[in-house]
């Protein structure tokens, strides 16, 4: 189960990746049609759309990395069963906000499949098209955000520093 988790994790983070790479391409294809005297309508809605497909998509591959920030001034301090305790009330509320999250998202993108809902730029683009990436990301952080309440449950999370924290403070 662990390795699929990871496999999950690690696809939508290559998925997140890709859709850097589109927003790379839109700009270039913009700066390059401008200089070359035609115009590529819609490639500003499209680095828009791969942008925000990028940031959901990274979301939980981020979370697993202990890479997201966390206020630990509190935390830091505290051992044992009181920091077993509120690592689970975090986490607990954390699952509980990925859960409506992932809910409204996926909601949102069936909605405007179902209404046939489309932009209103001039790329006149499906609207649930670029919803997907936003609706899937939060579907996997609630994912990883249960995979790490139950870890924490079970005594086997592992939390470390991350390398770039150790140096600030």
């Amino acid at each position: 189960m662990r390795k699929t988790l990871d496999l999950l994790y690690d696809g939508a983070a290559w998925l997140a990746a890709l859709a850097m790479i589109g927003v790379l391409a839109m700009v270039l294809l913009s700066i390059v049609s401008r200089q070359l005297g035609f115009q590529a309508t819609g490639t500003d809605a499209y680095a828009g759309y791969a942008m925000a497909a990028a940031g959901f998509l990274a979301l939980a591959h981020t979370l697993k990395h202990n890479e997201h920030i966390r206020v630990t001034l509190l935390l830091g301090r505290l051992q044992g069963r009181a920091k077993h305790a509120l690592e689970m009330w975090a986490l607990t509320a954390a699952v509980l906000l990925a859960a409506l999250f992932a809910y409204y998202s996926v909601r949102l993108a069936w909605q405007s499949h179902v209404l046939n809902d489309i932009s209103t730029g001039n790329d006149a683009t499906a609207l649930w098209i670029p919803q997907l990436g936003m609706a899937v990301g939060t579907v996997v952080l609630l994912v990883a955000f249960i995979d790490e309440w139950w870890l924490e449950l079970t005594g086997r999370r592992v939390t470390t520093e991350p390398e770039e924290a150790l140096h600030n403070e």
